[in-house]
């Protein structure tokens, strides 16, 4: 199956093993791994088995890790997706960009078309995101998504924040 999605400004593809260099730079970027890696430089291992397990969600449930591509560019900017989290029920949103891109309303585009494709192609009936309490830029992504606060609590030793949009179908 194709899982390539394209919004006005970016196309997603999915993570391949093959983008290993690409998606390994992003991961640890010190601005993104800050608060999604909570600052730690992760091996290579680590991300090998991120891009296995998005392959296979890919594969079994139609859903992973897509990188996002700006269309003007054709360059790689940061990766969104679903993913599971902390034993939820249901994969949760994710979005991640390097700092050269953001506050141009490209992580907000492409988390939109990952909703439209969760709850269009894969009929979820909700969808949960979450961060560090301290990431505030995220949290406004979140609200811009129409996501609401559900609750905060520790992960990880780590004050975090979880938003819920439902599916209004």
């Amino acid at each position: 199956m194709n899982f390539d999605l394209e919004t006005e400004r970016v196309r997603l593809k999915p993570v391949k093993i093959n983008d290993f260099d690409v998606f390994y730079k992003i991961l640890t970027d010190e601005f993104v791994r800050k608060y999604l890696c909570d600052d730690a430089v992760l091996p290579r291992e680590a991300i090998e088995s991120f891009i296995a397990e998005s392959e296979k969600t890919f594969a079994e449930a139609h859903y992973g890790l897509w990188l996002i591509y700006e269309n003007e560019t054709g360059e790689i900017i940061g990766f969104t997706g679903l993913r599971h989290f902390f034993d939820e029920p249901q994969p949760q949103l994710l979005y991640a960009l390097l700092p050269e891109f953001t506050g141009r309303g490209l992580a907000l585009e492409a988390a939109r078309k990952i909703i439209e494709y969760a709850f269009s192609g894969l009929n979820f009936e909700y969808l949960e995101a979450s961060c560090d309490a301290p990431n505030v830029a995220s949290q406004k992504v979140a609200e811009k998504l129409g996501m609401k606060k559900i609750r905060e609590e520790a992960k990880d030793e780590l004050p975090t924040i979880f938003f819920r949009l439902e599916n209004k179908k």
